[in-house]
């Protein structure tokens, strides 16, 4: 099987020049300009990231991107579907606000935005997946299937889930409607450890379900209510929550990239990833830890599988920053160190999962080659 080609530039600029002509010519050396754009509606697909997250990409970077597609003749917005789970981003109302008070607006990135999948998260279409074996017809946000052309835009961090949040992750999980968001998540159904529960319930605030009771201050997950979407997980201080199913995460990386697959599969699509502020956890958080590794720089290809494959084969050959949840973990005297920043990170995860599947059902390919920008 054929290499795909990655293009990689760093954040170094010369007297005269900035990260965001290295952007844009980073996407016309991986060949951005040979899609037609003319007069075509052009879906950029990003995080617009959570009231209190920091870490998400700035808007100069997507304004870099759309200004491209607009010199290219295309007609670009910004797009992203609803969330699950309580926040800022549940309904299309509070994700423009969030949006907007995040930078991301007319002004700032040169282009309208649209809530792929409407008001309620319920503007969808099915899409039948080529060779999906978990999902048959994916749920994907009407608008962003109404586009022409897909570009995805990812800021590349490490996840709670799935180890790390790239091109599949942005394209797959992001572009599902909220009903697609749930059957992702579905296999997963977590449980309280009681021996370990505080009763702060914080977990139950992050609920978006109304799953989460107490009892004698325990919290305690109704399993017929809940949607297995994780966020208690990840809320929890105390590792009192964990996934009984220990296969779900590893089909929630399957049915994410049968989710990508859906999105991408029979029209022109780019992606790009931004690997800096890597903070351990995704941009859905209401906050961002310290990053976890160095600022890297700038990814581009046809082939989101080789995209995010180098750019985690990058993240691993980075050396550790001090002061932050990857550091921390190390430094214990009890850690049994994975020598894989990911894994050090979030034991639990099985990142490769994805990848590997991706590749399997023809999203594209993990074997490429890396050619550098300057």
């Amino acid at each position: 099987m054929e290499k795909a080609k990655v293009y990689f530039t760093d954040f170094r600029c010369k007297v005269g020049t900035n990260n965001l002509m290295k952007l844009q010519k980073l996407c016309k050396k991986a060949g951005i300009e040979t899609i037609d754009f003319e007069g075509k509606f052009v879906a950029i697909k990003m995080h617009f990231g959570e009231l209190g997250c920091l870490a998400s990409i700035r808007p100069q970077y997507v304004k870099a991107v759309a200004d491209l597609v607009k010199e290219l003749g295309g007609k670009p917005f910004l797009t992203d579907c609803n969330t699950l789970y309580p926040g800022s981003r549940k309904h299309a109302l509070e994700h423009l606000d969030c949006a907007n008070l995040n930078g991301y607006n007319t002004i700032t990135t040169g282009c309208q935005i649209i809530i792929g999948d409407g008001l309620r998260g319920t503007d969808e279409v099915e899409i039948p997946v080529k060779n999906g074996e978990y999902v048959q017809n994916a749920k994907i946000g009407r608008a962003i299937m109404d586009a022409d052309v897909f570009i995805s835009l990812a800021h590349f961090k490490g996840h709670e889930m799935t180890g790390f949040g790239g091109a599949v992750k942005n394209i797959g999980m992001g572009c599902g409607s909220r009903a697609g968001k749930m059957e992702q998540h579905s296999s997963g159904k977590p449980a309280v450890k009681a021996k370990k529960c505080k009763g702060c319930r914080r977990c139950a605030s992050e609920c978006g379900s109304d799953a989460i009771t107490y009892e004698d201050n325990i919290a305690h997950i109704h399993e017929d209510l809940c949607k297995g979407c994780g966020r208690c997980i990840g809320a929890c201080a105390f590792d009192a929550i964990h996934t009984v199913q220990w296969d779900a995460s590893e089909k929630l990386d399957y049915k994410m990239a049968e989710y990508a697959q859906a999105v991408c599969q029979d029209r022109p699509c780019f992606h790009i990833n931004l690997v800096m502020d890597i903070s351990p956890n995704c941009d859905c958080h209401g906050e961002n830890d310290a990053p976890v590794l160095p600022n890297i720089g700038m990814f581009a290809s046809f082939d989101p599988v080789a995209l995010d494959q180098a750019c985690v084969d990058a993240c691993l050959k980075a050396t550790p920053l001090p002061n932050s949840q990857l550091s921390d973990n190390l430094a214990k005297p009890d850690w049994e160190c994975h020598h894989d920043h990911f894994l050090d990170v979030h034991p639990d995860i099985n990142w490769e999962a994805t990848l590997r599947h991706a590749e399997k059902i023809g999203l594209g390919v993990r074997d490429y080659e890396l050619i550098t920008v300057k």
